[in-house]
């Protein structure tokens, strides 16, 4: 089953109808889970069935398009905050803290659905390529961190960014999800894996 758009908008008006079936498909998924449907999405869109169809083959893909999405907004987060470090250079702690607070921030706001994301859209090779695209970046951005602050220098850098972003998302997805303290916790745990003392 085929799991992409339809078709891709290219008008504006096209564009803010996808704009608005996502958002629905997004309300629908969060109260609903694996129990919605396309003919619910469409009714809260105020769009008929046809219309989402013109889009949209079925939920899957609905789920395939709010998860790419997520990453796409996750990207947007992580160049924002490059540019923020770069310009601050907060101590290691200060940038640790910046980093769990993005991080939780794509995890607690509708966690729900963030949930539903996780669990319920379709794993593609084209879909596991772009999270571990952002999860690489991610990690690049850590290392580059890790030794503007002096706390890991040479390959070592790599090795304890990906072990740092990683935890990251794990411990967002399986123990911190949704929690309006998050980003407090996440800061606490990740320091606790790499304190601010050099390596010598």
């Amino acid at each position: 089953m085929k799991d992409t758009p339809r078709k891709r908008p290219r008008q504006q008006r096209s564009r803010d109808t996808v704009d608005a079936l996502l958002e629905a498909a997004a309300q629908v998924f969060e109260r609903e889970g694996a129990e919605a449907t396309t003919n619910r999405i469409a009714e809260r869109a105020g769009f008929s069935i046809g219309t989402l169809y013109q889009y949209f083959p079925h939920k899957q893909a609905m789920l395939r398009a709010l998860a790419e999405r997520h990453i796409a907004e996750g990207h947007s987060r992580l160049a924002a905050l490059s540019a923020r470090l770069a310009e601050e250079k907060p101590d290691w702690p200060g940038t640790v803290r910046a980093f769990a607070t993005e991080f939780a921030v794509l995890h607690t706001e509708r966690p729900h659905l963030h949930a539903v994301l996780y669990e319920l859209t379709p794993r593609s090779p084209e879909g596991v390529a772009a999270l571990r695209a952002l999860h690489d970046a991610a990690v690049a951005e850590v290392a580059v961190q890790l030794r503007r602050t002096g706390v890991e220098e040479g390959a070592g850098a790599e090795r304890t960014a990906a072990l740092l972003v990683h935890t990251a998302d794990a411990t967002l997805h399986r123990v911190l999800l949704g929690d309006q303290d998050a980003a407090e916790a996440l800061t606490s745990s990740l320091l606790a894996l790499r304190p601010a003392t050099r390596n010598r």
